[in-house]
């Protein structure tokens, strides 16, 4: 019987990659999304993968469609934690408000989407949790106080969950991607992007698909000795 993967901002970019990936190796794959209902739409007619809509920043919101995808697909067995957003500003003009949403989305989001599915799991003996953070989670980033926070939290996370799930046969890992060629990171001027990449050693971004490979190594049945881990893929740009 396939296993159940759930991916959370799984209809675009990174996410879109990894729900595909997942898909291909056999996983009956349910990804969720926030607000574009025409692009999840698109998504899912042409791939075939289900999608979900929910606010991972509501608890009970979460729960609800946890169970909307469990009643449909079966319990779940992999959770990719990878719905995030980003508010940049200098910290000196940040508002509570930008900090405020991206600690909902990108923090406690993961709190949101592990927790309703981290019981079952314990009782199946069986789990693998991925929580996507970034290069930015290891080395903070002009602009971003908030979303370095919270990617760096996100490995707290990690680290302790693999604590406490590892006498159950679940894992807890992380990926750090450094700047990857999604639709975000194309839309900044070409001479920002230029500058990027001018950093990072293998002299270009990363592909969605290189992140879902990570996802599909890690997701793997016989991936159970490792985990509390933090798999950078980077280019290079940095080393921890």
């Amino acid at each position: 019987m396939a296993r159940t993967a759930l991916v959370t901002g799984g209809s675009r970019g990174i996410g879109a990659a990894i729900s595909q990936t997942l898909k291909a190796q056999g996983y009956a794959v349910a990804a969720t999304y926030a607000g574009n209902d025409e692009a999840a739409a698109k998504f899912s007619e042409e791939t075939g993968i289900k999608t979900y809509k929910w606010n991972v920043g509501d608890y009970e919101d979460s729960k609800a469609g946890i169970a909307r995808v469990e009643a449909d697909l079966g319990p779940i067995d992999v959770v990719v934690a990878n719905a995030g957003i980003t508010r940049d500003a200098p910290f000196h003009k940040m508002t509570p408000e930008q900090w405020h949403d991206v600690v909902n989305t990108n923090l406690t989001g993961v709190f949101n989407t592990i927790h309703p599915i981290w019981p079952g799991m314990r009782e199946r003996k069986f789990g693998r949790v991925i929580v996507i953070s970034s290069i930015n989670g290891q080395k903070g980033q002009f602009g971003q106080v908030n979303y370095a926070a919270t990617k760096a939290g996100d490995l707290g996370i990690v680290k302790s969950l693999a604590q406490e799930g590892a006498r159950f046969n679940i894992t807890a890992n992380a990926i750090c991607p450094g700047y990857i060629g999604t639709d975000m990171v194309m839309a900044v001027p070409e001479k920002v992007r230029e500058s990027i990449i001018a950093q990072i050693p293998v002299g270009r971004l990363g592909e969605p698909e290189e992140i879902a490979r990570c996802v599909a190594f890690l997701a793997a049945d016989d991936a159970g000795f490792i985990t509390g881990s933090t798999l950078t893929a980077n280019g290079g740009q940095f080393f921890v």
